[in-house]
């Protein structure tokens, strides 16, 4: 609440009005990495870690974007949106988006302001998108299903940022329920709730190494899986996606493969699996089943699709060696950002204190620790000034 107090006063120092704010969570993926662009399974959660965005109208059609974080104002012509390859790419892009599906986006005093740290593997752009889709959205009147804002923050970073992503961020970022990580089809959007045991609590490690998807070689992993499913269909024409293959099937017909797209099939068919028995898991309570598949998962990630990093393998290493932890992989695109850990919450001081000392000892960089817990999606975010919203009357 003090954190929206803050914003509101912000925002009227810059811009000389009360605003409409709405936030949007970041997400922590306990497995299933890679496999939403691949038509397959996730496993996410929003967390407690917030983008807001905060807005006002203007009488001309100009965007005026100022970030709390970088003390940056940017004035975007909403006649004219182009990429700049900067951080206001994911405010435009959702603009333009929206008004490619037919409305018009009134000029606006647009304030961003994150506490995802960039670059972590948190997703801080899916909820900068978001947040800035609902409070456009809004401020143009113009009613989309949380489903919808997802797709369409999901073509904005896709077609105005440049990078290839799946759906599963943003739709974590709209979807998200307290105390719940969400099981996604990615191919049909049809979700369930799964539980995360309460005693169980989402430990984020930090390498302090920023990785940038937007920059090769995510959209490289991306063509090598498109490459698999067209020279497998010759063999098996009833597949459009690499869910839709068995590892027995991809294994009958490695030889239509080169070897290093062999092993990126191999991790997404078998991470695929890796979530459905992850659901199971939860469900049981089965910290040892927990423990294998996360394991299982990061050698997949490592070896197979080639994305993690000394780093990561070495948060993991450290992790695995901690008394009440219950998993732990490299989480994200890779290349950099942090790990995902398990940790019984009467354990996470220890962690903490652990992987931080033997982090630095082994590395010299200091990491960042976040404890998290699964959290509800976007929405308006209410300061208690009587009943009504910030801006909403």
């Amino acid at each position: 609440m003090d954190s929206i107090r803050q914003i509101a006063t912000e925002f009227e120092n810059v811009f000389s009005h009360l605003p409409l704010i709405y936030q949007a969570p970041g997400r922590v993926n306990l497995i299933g990495e890679h496999t939403d662009y691949n038509e397959g399974y996730v496993l996410p959660a929003a967390i407690d870690l917030k983008c807001w965005a905060a807005c006002s109208a203007r009488n001309d059609r100009i965007l005026s974007v100022y970030s709390a974080n970088t003390k940056e104002t940017v004035s975007l012509d909403l006649e004219n949106l182009v990429p700049r390859h900067s951080w206001t790419d994911y405010t435009a892009g959702v603009a333009s988006e929206i008004e490619q599906l037919g409305f018009r986006v009134p000029g606006a005093n647009l304030y961003i302001r994150g506490e995802i740290p960039l670059g972590s593997g948190l997703s801080s752009s899916a909820a900068i998108e978001v947040a800035t889709a609902y409070v456009l959205t809004h401020l143009a009147s113009v009613s989309l299903s949380a489903t919808e804002i997802a797709k369409l923050c999901q073509r904005a970073e896709g077609r105005f940022v440049g990078a290839s992503c799946g759906i599963m961020d943003q739709f974590a970022a709209c979807h998200g329920a307290e105390g719940k990580a969400l099981f996604l089809d990615c191919r049909s959007l049809e979700f369930r709730p799964v539980s995360v045991p309460a005693h169980i609590r989402l430990v984020v490690c930090n390498t302090m190494m920023k990785h940038e998807l937007n920059q090769g070689e995510y959209n490289v992993r991306r063509l090598q899986c498109e490459e698999g499913v067209q020279k497998l269909a010759t063999a098996l024409p009833h597949i459009r996606a690499l869910r839709d293959v068995s590892l027995t099937e991809l294994d009958r017909n490695k030889t239509l493969l080169s070897e290093v797209v062999y092993h990126r099939c191999r991790h997404v068919i078998s991470e695929n699996d890796r979530v459905l028995h992850m659901v199971h898991a939860l469900e049981q309570v089965n910290a040892p089943a927990m423990f294998q598949l996360m394991s299982d998962s990061h050698r997949s990630l490592r070896d197979d699709y080639e994305v993690s990093s000394r780093e990561l393998d070495l948060m993991v290493e450290l992790a695995v060696q901690q008394e009440g932890v219950a998993g732990s992989r490299m989480m994200g695109g890779g290349f950099g950002g942090c790990t995902v850990n398990l940790v019984n919450a009467d354990a996470v001081k220890k962690f903490k204190e652990k992987i931080s000392s033997s982090y630095f000892s082994a590395t010299g960089l200091k990491t960042d620790i976040y404890v998290c817990l699964p959290s509800g999606g976007a929405g308006l975010a209410k300061i208690e000034s009587g009943s009504s919203p910030v801006g909403a009357a």
